[in-house]
């Protein structure tokens, strides 16, 4: 599939694999970040006069291909997605507290457009507190799973979660039909796109879904089998639009690909990156192989890998992809499911095929590293601060958690030298750039 693949096959030392997270038969196993200590007779790619830093033929080649990003693939479970009816009242509703439980929180809450579509806090906090930092949606529209374990398996499923889940948003979708439908502007807009919506708000419980609490749920199995299923429609369609706003995410060229466009057409990209980011190009896609998972324009292989990141008491509570792997597959609104308009697609075999075992525990989804500059702080708990903390765990795998004998593991720290450090750094944060939405939400 990938050069990751290819890697396993050479049978390097350097990599933790955790084995392949879907049935063998429908995708191909990937790997983790390399780390490995080379030759350092020349790490930083400048000759001994300090010229002109150099890029082999492997390091220019990988760097090439991955710029520039293209369109997102296509999203056939969302007859919608590309619509931009869809897009604008999808717009509207991702800034609308009132879909929360006590009106004081929307998806903007953990996902702002000033900053990247992130929430700059270590662990999110909506109605509570969450385990896990927001990841931007800036380009996330370019990922195969959603949510750092991979919970659902199109943009739009995941969109219906925080809705109703009570550390988020804490509503429901019944409360958000009723929304919809005593709201006239907003029930105008809805069946413009969708069409008319066949339910009476006096009729519908004032909260009541699936799964909730003792009083939601027996209000939910009190209402007729075709009013749930109708609600059901209505939150489906809500995910959609929101999707097809958040489609229009996109992130507009970086630095670094300026100099890849530059290079490609035969300049030597010098008025676009400097000589540390340049040193940093060559570990990034050299010897530090962070392109094996980091891999292709979008900077993610979009797999799921357990990295040993430090945890209280040296033991992961959070079991990652090993409960995401359950959750994406009982999900109603999956790919497979009656809302969704492929349900006979690629995406639902993908899905009916996820494994749901023990190496998967701890495992978490590889992030785009487009834009990373802006999205501090990083890992999926949010508990490295800064670029450098990141770079530097890699560098020595201080505190790093051992994995099991489930899960292939031969962890060997870089050993970066404090100036390659700062040179991996600096790379990294070349690959920033603007990005549509950033004045969304503005009066």
């Amino acid at each position: 599939m990938d050069a990751g693949h290819q890697a396993m096959n050479r049978g390097r030392r350097h990599r933790i694999v955790i084995g392949s997270l879907l049935d063998p038969r429908l995708v191909i196993a990937v790997t983790m970040l390399a780390m490995v200590s080379c030759d350092r007779t020349n790490p930083s790619g400048v000759d001994a006069g300090g010229v002109a830093v150099s890029l082999d033929a492997d390091v220019r080649r990988r760097a090439l291909a991955a710029s520039p990003l293209p369109e997102p693939p296509p999203s056939p479970t969302n007859r919608w997605a590309e619509d931009s009816g869809a897009a604008d009242f999808g717009r509207r509703m991702f800034f609308e507290s009132r879909l929360s439980g006590d009106g004081s929180v929307s998806c903007a809450t953990c996902h702002q457009p000033e900053r990247r579509f992130t929430d700059g806090l270590r662990l999110s906090k909506g109605l509570g507190a969450a385990k896990r930092h927001a990841p931007t949606l800036v380009d996330a529209a370019h990922h195969r799973w959603f949510n750092w374990d991979g919970r659902s398996d199109s943009m739009w499923a995941h969109a219906v979660r925080p809705i109703e889940n009570p550390l988020e948003m804490g509503g429901d979708r019944t409360a958000a039909t009723r929304m919809i439908l005593g709201d006239p502007d907003l029930r105008s807009g809805y069946e413009s796109i969708f069409g008319p919506i066949d339910l009476d708000f006096e009729e519908l419980p004032e909260r009541a879904r699936p799964h909730g609490g003792a009083a939601e749920s027996e209000a939910w199995k009190s209402m007729p089998v075709g009013d749930r299923e109708r609600v059901d429609s209505v939150v489906a369609n809500l995910g959609k639009a929101m999707a097809a706003y958040q489609r229009t995410l996109r992130s507009e060229p970086s630095r670094f690909d300026a100099w890849a466009a530059d290079v490609s057409s035969g300049g030597d990209g010098a008025a676009h990156l400097n000589d540390a980011e340049l040193r940093g190009m060559s570990l990034f896609f050299g010897r530090a192989e962070c392109w094996e998972c980091h891999s292709g324009a979008f900077f993610s292989d979009g797999e799921f890998h357990n990295i040993g990141i430090p945890a209280p008491g040296g033991l992961p509570r959070d079991s990652g992809r090993y409960e995401g792997s359950l959750l994406v597959r009982e999900d109603p609104f999956n790919a497979a499911g009656r809302h969704s308009d492929a349900p006979d697609g690629v995406q639902a075999v993908l899905s009916a095929g996820v494994k749901h075992d023990s190496e998967a525990w701890g495992a978490f989804r590889t992030p785009s590293l487009r834009g990373v500059g802006d999205t501090a702080p990083y890992m999926h708990d949010g508990s490295m601060p800064d670029l450098e903390s990141v770079v530097r765990f890699y560098s020595t795998l201080e505190g790093a958690i051992q994995l099991d004998h489930h899960q292939e593991s031969v962890l060997k720290p870089l050993m970066l030298e404090p100036s390659e450090v700062e040179d991996l750094v600096a790379f990294l944060e070349s690959l920033s750039g603007s990005y549509a939405g950033r004045e969304d939400g503005k009066p």
